[in-house]
């Protein structure tokens, strides 16, 4: 799996640099998100979706993992360059009622 992580103050940027975010990785994407999303590393976590084409069930629960450890621990998580397809997927699974989604990373690290 191909990603990169910053850092800037209390937030942190993941940019997942794969066209599908599917079973073949979403193992891998859960683990790296429980370790970014530990208490009092981040208080906020961006997604950066602008490479990923395709996501199915797993690479929602992969997403979710992400909500589900920062909200443990008063953290969030906002999403930034979601193509048309997984926002139509997050809308249809009604996800998009508890994810932050923006449109770039420079917005969503702003809140």
């Amino acid at each position: 799996m191909k990603f990169d992580v910053s850092k800037e103050d209390n937030v942190t940027v993941f940019k997942l640099k794969e066209k599908k975010l599917d079973t073949s990785i979403s193992s891998q994407l859960k683990a790296e998100f429980l370790l970014i999303c530990k208490p009092k590393k981040s208080s906020v976590l961006v997604v950066d979706l602008k490479d990923v084409e395709f996501c199915d069930s797993s690479g929602l629960s992969a997403l979710l993992i992400a909500h589900r450890t920062m909200h443990e621990h008063d953290g969030e998580v906002r999403f930034a360059n979601v193509n048309k397809s997984i926002g139509s997927l997050l809308k249809i699974s009604q996800l998009d009622r508890i994810f932050q989604i923006y449109k770039t990373v420079k917005q969503a690290v702003k809140g």
